[in-house]
């Protein structure tokens, strides 16, 4: 968009230097309604391409998006198509960037497709991928299947294993080759494994070659923004399923990635030229559910805790991997406090008797559906070793706890007490 006075105004953070908080920034950040018809919410921007009010303009706007121009201090991109910007994606990214304490967001297409192009951003033919175990499956068939076939290769570290596992993973990769990127699940996909963040950060910096550090990418998507920040902690980029919480209504498919403007233009090139973004419609049906992610994510919270305190006290409920419930001296209790702010409302619990018994309480559940993903308004219970861990090897998802009988249940918004139920009544059958 052109230069105007008014964005100083619906840009602003601040009232009488009160500094205002992500959830009322929410309501109106990044959009002036007098540009809009006086619209109270932004429409739609449905259009494939934008009018230039002259050719300079075009001009401009092209050299700009393509790195030849630099923007003047108070200028904004000029709007050329919707592959590269669209006013939609830009409030998006304007507000969650504000939940991500970062410089700037970029919106994608899916949560695979902002992994995906960001790794594709910083990763050359030879180069390492310096990665945490376990995480999500999707992301473990693209280091381990895909990247390969363009020379990539990985080199992982198991979360459980602390400190000492990342720096001897780092120096290992750094006798394969350059490392290009380090890339952590935390927690991680399904177990709630965590990662010390500023370990991986100083593992970046002893991996640097000629001024180049790798990048430290953190897919922040089992916690969710409100109660993650891992830019804070030594993160680059933070990239995230939005499909899950922000978007918040299994509606809709999108991702995010987060970070300072320099660690994310190779990123928003990237995603330029492979056109990764989301569309238009995706992003209204997102600035929609921004303004009750903190509702939704607390009341979710809220419930899981006592869904999970539940499942601890029954007696064929073998384990219940809850971020509250790890003992004071298990190693990931002070990462947990440091890093989180809650426990989250996704959790995993293992049903004595593997997998039979895992299916039978699965196909018992009448409120709880049954169906992969996580962070919407419904709760949703799945079996990662049959469905979206399905892909690994029988002895990698041993290695990680992903038993025959684990579960990994998402709480929604629904009554506790009704989810309780639910699930007593499905144990009753196992």
């Amino acid at each position: 968009m052109e230069t105007r006075v008014a964005e100083k105004k619906w840009r602003k953070r601040t009232l009488n230097n009160r500094p205002l908080k992500p959830e009322t920034l929410m309501m109106g950040y990044g959009y002036d309604p007098m540009l809009s018809e006086g619209s109270l919410k932004p429409p739609q921007f449905q259009t494939s391409t934008f009018v230039f009010k002259s050719a300079q303009d075009g001009k401009d706007f092209f050299a700009t998006i393509q790195g030849r121009r630099k923007l003047g201090p108070d200028e904004e991109p000029g709007l050329i198509y919707s592959r590269f910007n669209n006013p939609n994606l830009e409030v998006v990214e304007d507000r969650l960037a504000l939940w991500d304490e970062a410089e700037t967001s970029l919106l994608f297409a899916s949560g695979m497709a902002a992994i995906s192009t960001a790794l594709l951003a910083y990763l050359r033919p030879g180069d390492i991928i310096l990665q945490s175990r376990p995480i999500y499956g999707g992301t473990e068939t693209l280091i381990h299947s895909i990247l390969p076939e363009f020379g990539i290769s990985q080199v992982a570290f198991e979360a459980e294993h602390g400190p000492e596992a990342v720096m001897k993973a780092a120096e290992e990769a750094r006798k394969k080759g350059r490392v290009g990127a380090i890339f952590i699940e935390t927690p991680a996909n399904p177990t709630n494994a965590l990662v010390d963040i500023s370990v991986a950060r100083k593992a970046s910096e002893l991996l640097t070659v000629d001024n180049k550090r790798p990048p430290v990418i953190v897919d922040n998507t089992m916690l969710g923004p409100v109660y993650s920040t891992p830019l804070l902690y030594g993160a680059d980029i933070v990239v995230m399923s939005l499909t899950k919480y922000v978007g918040g209504h299994s509606d809709l498919i999108a991702g995010g990635a987060s970070g300072s403007k320099a660690m994310l233009a190779p990123v928003r090139r990237m995603r330029s030229t492979l056109g990764t973004m989301a569309d238009s419609h995706t992003a209204w049906l997102l600035m929609r559910s921004l303004e009750t992610l903190k509702l939704r994510m607390e009341a979710g919270a809220a419930n899981a805790s006592k869904v999970a305190g539940f499942l601890r006290d029954h007696p064929k409920i073998d384990n219940v991997w809850f971020l509250d419930f790890l003992p004071e001296d298990h190693p990931d209790r002070p990462i947990h406090e440091k890093q989180n702010k809650s426990a989250g409302s996704t959790f995993s619990f293992e049903v004595k008797g593997g997998e039979a018994a895992a299916f039978r309480l699965l196909d018992a559940l009448q409120v709880i559906k049954l169906a992969v993903s996580l962070g919407g308004t419904e709760t949703l219970a799945s079996h990662p070793a049959a469905m979206t861990h399905s892909g690994m090897p029988a002895e990698e998802l041993a290695k990680y706890s992903i038993t025959p009988g684990l579960i990994r249940i998402s709480i929604g918004i629904e009554d506790p007490d009704d989810l309780i139920a639910d699930l007593s009544q499905a144990l009753d059958q196992v």
